[in-house]
Formats: C-alpha cells, structure tokens, sequence
C-alpha cells in the first residue's frame, strides 16, 4: 500500500487528505502536464498501469507517484476501481493523461471538501477543441467509502453509487463547482487512433448492453456513437430504447434527445429532429451545457426562415459563451439573410477573430462587405477565402470563387 508522504501531505494546507487516481497506458506525451497540474492539491498520486510501453511509468515515478500494474480486462471501471484500492486519502480524485486541473478552482474545491456533508463534488470541464460542446459534467471527486465504485465498462461512472448511498444515508450531499475546475484535450487525437478508440468503445459498450438492455446512459453512448459513425438507424433505435426506460437524470435525458436531434436531422425528418431539440433544452441543466442544441435548433430555425428565434437562440449562446466562433458564425448568416449586413459584418469579424482560418467566415464576410458597399474590404475578405480554401484542399470552392469574382469583373 502507498503511504502518505508526512513532507508531502497537505500541500494545500487542508485537514483532509486528497489521492489522486489515475489508470494509464502510454501516455508519455500527456502525462507530465496533468501530474503537473494537481501538485499544490493532492497528497498522494495512485498511477495503476495497464500495459505501457513508453516511458509512462517513469515519468509517473518521476512526479512521485505509486505505480501499480493491473492487466487489461476490456474494462475500465474494473482498472479504476484497481486505483481506489490503492488509495489512502480521504477523497479520491479521479483524472485522466489528456485531462488537467485549473488552479483557479483549488481554493473552491478545498472548501466543499472541508463540508462535513459532502460525498461528492461534480465538476465542470472544460472541452478544449470541441466546435459546439465547450464544457461537461464529470462527477471525479468524491470521498473514499467502500460503497463507492465504478460502474460500467466504458464511460465508467460513480454516479449510480452515490445516487444508492445517499438514498440510505440522506445526510450526504453532492456539491457542484460552478467554475471550469477540469481541461480535457480528447478532442484533438490522431485520427488513427480516433478510429481504434471507437471500434474499442463500441465493442465494449455493445457487449454490455445485451446484457443490461435498461441501462439508458450506456444506450445514450453507444447511440450516440452509433449517429456520429452515420449508422443512424442503430443510433436511434438505441437512443429511443433509452429514452423509453424514463432516466431519472437530466444529463442522460439531454444526451438522449440531443443525440435524436442529430439523427432525425441527418435522416430529414426535421419535425422530429425539432422535437428532440426542445425536449433536451427543458431538461434541469445548467444552460452552459445545452449550447450544442442551441445551436443545432437555431440552424433548424434559419433553415425554415424563423429568423427571429434563430436569432434569439444564438444571442443567448454568444451571452453565455462569448467565445464560440461558430454561434458567431451562425449568427452572421442569419443577420445576412435578413437583410442586416452591418451586425452581419460585426458577426463574421468575431467568429474570425476567434477561428482565423475559417474559409467560410471569409467568404461570408466577403459577401456582407459588397452588399454594404464596401469593396475593398469585401475584396481582401474574398482574396482570403479564396487563399485558404486553397490551402485546406478545398480547391473547387476556391476555384468557383474566383471565376465568380471574374465574372464580376474583380481579378483576384
């Protein structure tokens, strides 16, 4: 067993003590910067590896972490429920390699941790890379009690346990951080191995559910990986399936419906895709959560002309999260197509400054520039659309841009 370090505990100068839990394999590239990034918080670091072959385990030990070695099962609450039988601390943090704790958010975390009361703390991530979903809930800091595991075995959770201990014990509460506590950089992996983590998750998950056919956070997962993969019929039949069983948490009850939306988009059924949209934007969760069918629903909107509600959806997103250059984007066409080419112009400004190489943006603002009169500008807007629609491959796009601007008489 790893023992708690008297030079070490309490680096934050808390009463309780804090062991972080990781399960690792070959994460050389990612694992400093999250060891890193947990120093001033955690009193001991429980690295449970499942078949390195790179330098993980030494820079593990580097950082000062007790490594343990656990075979692979296909299971991931099985290896991580490993690293809770190793930890000695008081709470339990659970983080991955590609994920890393923001300092901001110690001095919050140290207090609901010092709450008698509290089993667990859900925290906001923050998404790094993702277009349209810029954060999520993760339950991944919780008290060490011998009732708390992880259940299932891909996107393993401890929520079904805790929702079971405080039913018994019902002095127990579950506190939420309302600031980014987590970064999560799973968005940005090789594409290779984007492909191997979704033939892995759908093997796993698909084994499990003949087995549990109920569980309707597994169907919303493999449901919605089902849509993303364009295998909408399984998607939805999967996505249903778990809307039927009546899941009593609003983040499954969300992912279902959104993931719906997405499918009944796909397959043009708009009616239904609506639908779904609505129904997971009512759903008990913190609006910063429910961009993504925002800004799904607003494209809905705009491509049935209701201006007015596609407006009112993407102004709220930019309120919430001024940094989404695709709700910026968005709103751009739709100031465009009624006819308000000066907020168009502010719009498409934003979403460039925010995404630069967007071709599109480019292209658009082009646009707005000459319907306003400005053609210079719209000139240099359109010569960049065409230089990096170029330069990302899109040459057709690039090409018919630029003979329509011959056409116009504009040699570019």
């Amino acid at each position: 067993m790893a023992v708690l370090s008297p030079s070490k505990a309490n680096p934050s100068g808390s009463a309780v003590k804090i062991s972080l839990c990781m399960i690792v394999k070959d994460e050389e590239n990612m694992l400093p910067r999250c060891l890193k990034s947990v120093q001033a918080l955690v009193d001991e670091i429980i690295v449970v590896d499942t078949g390195s072959t790179d330098r993980t385990v030494e820079i593990a030990q580097q950082f000062g972490a007790a490594v343990y070695h656990h075979p692979w099962t296909d299971d991931f609450a099985d290896a991580r429920n490993a690293s809770l039988r190793y930890a000695q601390g008081d709470w339990i943090l659970a983080l991955d390699a590609d994920e890393t704790l923001m300092a901001d958010c110690i001095p919050a975390l140290q207090s609901a941790l010092d709450n008698p009361h509290c089993l667990a703390v859900t925290l906001l991530r923050e998404e790094i890379g993702a277009q349209q979903n810029p954060y999520s809930l993760v339950c991944r800091l919780f008290r060490r009690h011998p009732q708390i595991q992880f259940q299932r075995p891909f996107h393993e959770t401890i929520d079904d346990d805790i929702t079971a201990l405080m039913q018994q014990e019902p002095h127990w509460e579950v506190h939420s951080l309302p600031i980014p506590a987590i970064t999560h950089d799973g968005y940005r992996p090789e594409a290779i191995a984007q492909r191997q983590k979704s033939d892995r998750a759908e093997r796993i998950m698909s084994r499990y559910l003949k087995t549990n056919p109920q569980d309707a956070y597994m169907c919303s997962k493999l449901g919605a990986l089902y849509v993303t993969q364009g295998h909408h019929t399984l998607g939805v039949t999967l996505l249903e399936q778990g809307l039927a069983t009546q899941p009593e948490a609003a983040a499954t009850r969300y992912e279902l419906h959104y993931h719906l939306g997405l499918a009944y988009t796909a397959t043009q059924q708009i009616a239904l895709a609506q639908q779904h949209y609505e129904q997971a934007l009512e759903t008990e969760l913190p609006d910063v959560l429910k961009l993504a069918a925002c800004i799904n629903l607003a494209a809905l909107y705009s491509d049935s002309e209701n201006w007015t509600q596609a407006e009112a959806l993407l102004t709220y997103v930019v309120l919430l999260q001024p940094d989404l250059a695709i709700a910026h984007y968005n709103l751009g066409l739709v100031y465009k197509a009624q006819g308000n080419f000066s907020a168009a112009i502010n719009a498409y400004q934003e979403a460039i400054t925010l995404q630069p190489n967007n071709a599109e943006a480019h292209q658009n603002l082009g646009v707005a520039y000459f319907k306003q009169g400005q053609v210079l500008e719209s000139l240099a807007a359109f010569q960049e659309a065409i230089a990096l629609h170029t330069l990302q491959g899109n040459v057709d796009e690039a090409q018919r841009l630029q003979q329509t601007l011959a056409d116009m008489g504009w040699q570019i």
